[in-house]
């Protein structure tokens, strides 16, 4: 009876295999271009697999289930004789296979317009053929197999199996359909333009560079359009799941709108080749990979590139090519050049850059902490922070090694790289960021000395960010990730400069966050025109060494001189308290415990009567004298709140040379740019020390190298105010709307 059974099911078995092998021959046909009336090539993919593997497993289906036909036609060998537990896996699996595939037709047939009743659901319709062959293999398995007999587990014990099983493929395929998904929920948050493509993505993709190494990508096709733009994100890629993950979600999320994406990790990341050397390589490889896309031939000739931090600079080396060169670029929290991000006022951005030299050299797989990266910064010299914690990491040592604009950082940086932009950009800047300043003067020097069509092309937005995250006002309202703000722009931005979209001929080329009022304001011109320079003077009349003590902005210039002095001692520096800089620590910190410090000179305006906008470029001018041959003077604007909480906005430092004078000098700190209005019954503040460690590396008054300096020598620092010594903070005021 067995056999016969066997036999009945092996024309519906064979079928099967027929329907399945006619798809192989159909596909063979199609890429060996013998049947141009069959759908074209992309059409038969599902996605997973490149063509020469996809063959071979395709063969192997068929072998394997033509062995299966013959034992059923046979009604003897291996897959004719029942097997109850064997069924039961078979449908199982099966069950869930037809599922998984009935869920992404629907998927498709709900998300993609153009999929609609097409030869592209060609894959999914043969991956219904070999469920269902799993299926009806499964079910002659079950209901020919004698039933067991009595379990030896009890009752309770097999349907908790049973459930648990039954939950974990539950979740299993939940996860599946919340991954084919992500795409549409991101362009939700994102308020962004409809799908319309199904997408093939090929994995891993080689690109040779010019000295051999490969690099890898995954590059995402919109499918039924012969020639696309291209948008290429060239990113130093970690082995992470989160962060593969955001890449593959973004990739699919631009090709289901008509860009073919390439998400390539740069030299020496994973899962590309060659030795991973931050800045080094990059312009070169980029070029390549350029070069590389323009002989493809689903390429339409534009270029787009999107990206933030390191691959924010990818794009920035790039930015002066021609032919082939970019037609748009969108930079976040980056900027042409990073020296002066680095060696901000001549001094080294310590935090920063053991942060990110630990996280990338180290492949750690998610960012260190401040509690991993202390011992680097507990001790000396400067040069071993790396190896104190337990690596050597050479390009952190480069970084220390050139605390001048030298060759190294011609390297780096290039020359004049904003004038010489030859495409409109996108900058995304921060408030809390690092790179804030020379973003801005990278726009400026755009609008002023790049071609004409880029000038006018090109767009600065700063918004309420740190680096790479949000930085919110304390008790100010709840606002969206910046992980979400940093793709908002991205598809307006490419639709108008890669297919073609027209612009607003009334749109402001900036577009800011002002910090306090919480609020967006477009703006055409930085700083802005309408700014007053009000200078706040430094005053006090006895002791000024801590916010109790009587230190205050007049916007009067005092008439009688004084002066106040502290100890900076570089074995205690001031501890950073919030700030630019990238890691957990950098954004917006409450600033009381660092002001009761005696190292901390504090000056503050009296409760404000009515509210005070401060938007542009921010200056504090000291007249200062230390016991020092070589040391820094740093400066802090703060927003004391009416409970007396007081939160940093914006700071600055100088690193100079003293020879020994005795008569103050006059010094000029620039404190990073910000917007913000100071509300009503607020303070001002501005607080003045000699140290912000590990936001800035401390100095050791020594006079001697600094990367290399183990002596830590205490300074008494002066600064003088008065008639003679005119010492300010001068804030760009903003005035009030009439009637506001």
């Amino acid at each position: 009876m067995t056999h016969d059974t066997a036999r009945r099911h092996a024309p519906v078995l064979w079928a099967l295999l027929g329907l399945f092998l006619l798809r192989v021959l159909g596909h063979a046909l199609v890429a060996a271009g013998w049947a141009p009336f069959l759908p074209p090539m992309e059409e038969w993919f599902s996605g997973a697999l490149a063509y020469p593997a996809l063959l071979a497993s395709q063969v192997a289906i068929l072998v394997l289930f033509g062995r299966i036909c013959l034992d059923f036609s046979r009604g003897r060998g291996f897959w004719a004789v029942p097997r109850r537990g064997l069924g039961t896996g078979l449908l199982v699996f099966g069950i869930l296979y037809l599922a998984v595939m009935v869920i992404r037709y629907v998927l498709r047939m709900s998300l993609y317009p153009l999929e609609r009743w097409t030869g592209g659901s060609i894959p999914i319709f043969f991956h219904w053929v070999l469920a269902a062959f799993v299926l009806v293999v499964g079910h002659y398995h079950r209901a020919q197999a004698p039933r067991a007999g009595r379990s030896r587990f009890p009752g309770w014990v097999r349907w908790s199996g049973a459930a648990a099983a039954s939950a974990a493929a539950g979740l299993g395929l939940a996860g599946w359909v919340g991954y084919q998904v992500l795409p549409m929920r991101l362009a939700y948050e994102l308020g962004a333009r409809p799908a319309q493509y199904a997408v093939r993505r090929e994995r891993y993709v080689p690109m040779e560079m010019a000295d051999g190494v490969i690099l890898k990508a995954n590059v995402y096709h919109p499918q039924r359009l012969a020639k696309t733009p291209v948008v290429l994100v060239r990113l130093p890629l970690l082995r992470g799941l989160t962060y593969r993950l955001l890449a593959d979600t973004v990739g699919r999320m631009w090709a289901e709108r008509g860009y073919t994406v390439i998400m390539q990790a740069t030299r020496g990341r994973y899962p590309s080749g060659g030795r991973y050397d931050p800045f080094r390589h990059e312009r070169q490889d980029g070029m390549d990979t350029l070069a590389w896309i323009a002989q493809q031939p689903w390429f339409d000739g534009k270029v787009g590139m999107w990206g933030g931090s390191y691959f924010g600079y990818t794009q920035w080396v790039l930015g002066d090519l021609q032919d082939p060169g970019l037609s748009a670029l969108n930079v976040q929290i980056c900027s042409s050049e990073w020296y002066p991000m680095f060696y901000r006022g001549g001094a080294f951005s310590l935090a920063s850059a053991l942060f990110w030299g630990v996280w990338s050299g180290l492949e750690l797989p998610k960012p260190p902490s401040r509690a991993r990266l202390q011992p680097g910064y507990d001790g000396v010299p400067l040069i071993e922070a790396d190896d104190r914690l337990g690596q050597d990491i050479s390009f952190f040592n480069e970084w220390v090694s050139h605390p001048t604009r030298d060759a190294y950082w011609a390297m780096v940086d290039g020359e004049r790289r904003a004038e010489r932009l030859a495409a409109p950009i996108l900058i995304m800047a921060g408030w809390q960021d690092p790179f804030l300043p020379v973003a801005i003067n990278d726009f400026v020097r755009i609008r002023q000395g790049a071609a004409p069509e880029v000038a006018a092309g090109s767009r600065l937005i700063i918004g309420p960010w740190a680096h790479a995250k949000t930085a919110e006002d304390p008790g100010g309202p709840k606002l969206r990730s910046y992980r979400l703000e940093s793709f908002v722009p991205s598809l307006p931005w490419f639709d108008r400069h890669l297919k073609g979209g027209m612009a607003d001929p009334d749109e402001a080329p900036i577009r800011l966050y002002v910090q306090g009022a919480e609020q967006w304001r477009e703006e055409r011109e930085w700083p802005l025109a309408r700014t007053r320079y009000v200078p706040y003077y430094l005053d006090s009349r006895g002791r000024a060494n801590t916010a109790g003590g009587d230190g205050m902005l007049t916007m009067t210039l005092p008439e009688a001189a004084g002066e106040d002095t502290f100890i900076y001692d570089p074995a205690h520096p001031v501890p950073t308290a919030g700030g630019a800089m990238f890691g957990e620590a950098g954004g917006i910190e409450r600033q009381n415990g660092l002001e009761q410090r005696a190292d901390v000179l504090v000056y503050s305006t009296p409760a404000l009567k009515q509210d005070v906008e401060v938007t542009g470029p921010i200056e504090v001018i000291l007249h200062v004298s230390t016991t020092a041959p070589h040391t820094d003077f740093t400066g802090k604007l703060v927003d004391v709140h009416p409970d007396g909480a007081a939160y940093n906005v914006c700071e600055g430092i100088l690193r100079q040379s003293y020879d020994g004078r005795v008569q103050p000098a006059e010094i000029r700190l620039e404190l990073a740019p910000t917007s913000r209005v100071f509300l009503r019954a607020h303070r001002i503040r501005l607080e003045v020390s000699s140290s912000n460690y590990p936001r800035f590396d401390r100095n050791p008054n020594t006079g001697g190298d600094i990367p290399t300096e183990r002596r830590l020598v205490p300074a008494t620092q002066t600064v003088h105010h008065g008639p003679a010594t005119p010492s300010r903070l001068v804030l760009p005021i903003i005035p009030a709307e009439p009637g506001s």
